[in-house]
């Protein structure tokens, strides 16, 4: 396998004649036209093109529960062209879709086993070939060992691409109680707010949609214990693996203070 951040030769991903991805953007922007305004099909059209000229980058988000990663993901994925790359989802959807590791991984949770980590990432693999991951992705939740970096690693060697950047979002442990039990989620798109920190506009309403907000059910302090356990003996091996390429997020700080930390980190 790759030693992960090296230097490796750029791959051919999303690296179709000029020509034909205009009109691959094109195509995919045209839909039923009489629902959308001609000012929001030239905004999204502009920023399609703008994406163009955005460079390659693959991201790994690292950081325990309620350290604001939730938060900084959509915001990173708009500014820089990326797709969201979320395991537990991607489990689901590919279960839904009924690929064959879908059905695999189904018939793993039916039985009560674990998924297999060669599984997941080779989920990874099949998401990473969509258009929207032309750009790069960022993975939120994976890799969570040691082991299940290498084979990510090895999997993106075979692409001849690499981790470009891992984002190590750190809180103190004393913080985050106060973080996770305030917060809650849009579902359907998975932005977040908290109560005292990022309150909706109206309480209870996602600001875009107006839909209702959620709370997870692991959302408590007692939980969070747990998970604290489990995230320190084995998510933080995961930073020395990628050390050549980590750089630490002072996640405790204003969201502005975050959002130009993670600017500068990803220039």
């Amino acid at each position: 396998h790759a030693l992960p951040c090296w230097h490796q030769p750029v791959g051919t991903l999303g690296t179709e004649p000029p020509v034909l991805l205009f009109v691959s953007i094109i195509s995919q922007i045209v839909m039923d036209l009489s629902e959308i305004s001609t000012d929001a099909l030239m905004k999204e059209m502009q920023r399609r093109l703008d994406c163009m000229s955005k460079p390659e980058k693959r991201l790994i988000l690292v950081g325990p529960p309620g350290s604001g990663k939730g938060t900084q993901s959509p915001k990173i994925k708009n500014e820089h062209c990326l797709c969201h790359l979320a395991t537990g989802d991607m489990l689901r959807a590919a279960v839904a879709a009924k690929t064959k590791l879908g059905m695999e991984a189904k018939a793993a949770m039916e039985s009560g086993a674990l998924v297999s980590d060669d599984l997941v990432v080779g989920i990874i693999s099949d998401a990473v070939k969509s258009p929207e991951c032309r750009n790069g992705f960022i993975l939120d939740g994976f890799p969570r060992t040691v082991v299940q970096a290498e084979k990510l690693d090895g999997m993106l060697a075979q692409k001849g691409v690499k981790i470009d950047k891992v984002l190590n979002f750190e809180v103190p442990d004393q913080v985050l109680e106060e973080r996770i039990t305030g917060r809650w989620i849009h579902a359907a798109s998975g932005r977040s707010y908290h109560t005292k920190f990022a309150p909706p506009k109206v309480p209870g309403k996602d600001d875009v949609t107006g839909e209702p907000l959620m709370q997870r059910k692991d959302d408590n302090a007692e939980t969070l214990k747990t998970r604290m356990k489990a995230y320190h003996a084995q998510t933080r091996p995961v930073l020395s693996h990628y050390k050549a390429c980590m750089a630490n997020i002072a996640a405790n700080k204003p969201m502005s203070e975050v959002e130009a930390q993670i600017k500068t980190a990803l220039k």
